[in-house]
């Protein structure tokens, strides 16, 4: 690495789990070879990017920019899910960066503490996600009930229709979310941890109706398979709840540590 350069980090896991190094012909966000830097018996993931394109007015330039956030964003995960397949790893933040080689092994030797409690929290554990979906009219009240606007004026009416489908949507949420608790409580016994996120904006993530459950699960590798089939038996049982299984994941909500102090690169 030159002094032109800053050094880009993907992820950490142990000296051992790195091996000989990182996948052969990976490359990164800038296209760079992505390779491993040792220290403290930890290995950092990194990759080497011209300074002049990731300073700070110029990595604030590429956030602004969606393409290619987008794309870099895409191969950053796509780094660590490839070094996730030779062992444990702690994903990193995207643009976590340093100014060089030597600042990494510094960084490991200052946080060896957290990083080795964090891989021994997600050893021999993956994470899988689940989301489920539900068509609002599948939860509606049943039909049939007194209608609301028999001998009111027109205002009076149509003020009263309004509140009766607030207080139908109202419901028809809460019957919705109680079967997701049902679910959640489920996969929960399966699970070790779990990381509970806020419904995906409807618009960007492209589906219809409401998200109910947006959760990551740590689990067991040995209780994959079970976890796995506990997610299928209950979309048989729920057939007015549509579950979404992904994974195996690293273990992206499960290795938070307290943000490092940037660096200027």
């Amino acid at each position: 690495m030159t002094g032109a350069e800053a050094t880009w980090l993907y992820a950490v896991t142990t000296a051992d789990a790195a091996g000989a190094g990182a996948p052969a012909g990976l490359t990164g966000v800038a296209g760079e070879p992505v390779r491993v830097v040792e220290g403290a018996g930890l290995a950092a993931v990194v990759g080497s990017v011209p300074r002049s394109d990731f300073d700070e007015r110029a990595l604030r330039a590429h956030l602004e920019d969606l393409r290619w956030l987008e794309r870099a964003a895409r191969t950053h995960h796509q780094v660590i899910d490839a070094a996730a397949g030779t062992g444990q790893v702690i994903p990193l933040r995207f643009a976590t960066l340093y100014h060089d080689d030597d600042r990494v092994r510094v960084m490991l030797e200052q946080r060896r503490a957290d990083f080795a409690a964090a891989l021994e929290r997600v050893a021999g554990r993956t994470e899988w996600g689940v989301k489920a979906y539900v068509d609002p009219k599948a939860f509606l009240p049943d039909p049939g009930e007194e209608e609301v606007a028999g001998g009111r004026r027109p205002g009076a009416a149509y003020l009263a229709r309004r509140r009766a489908e607030r207080q139908e949507q109202e419901t028809a949420h809460l019957r919705a979310s109680e079967r997701a608790e049902e679910i959640h409580a489920t996969l929960a016994g399966q699970a070790v941890a779990i990381a509970e996120h806020p419904p995906q904006d409807a618009s960007l993530a492209a589906y219809e109706g409401w998200m109910v459950l947006n959760n990551s699960y740590l689990v067991p590798d040995d209780r994959a398979d079970d976890f796995s089939a506990a997610v299928t038996a209950l979309g048989e049982r729920f057939p007015d709840i549509t579950l979404e299984l992904s994974g195996p994941w690293p273990p992206y909500s499960f290795t938070a540590l307290p943000r490092p102090e940037a660096e200027e690169p």
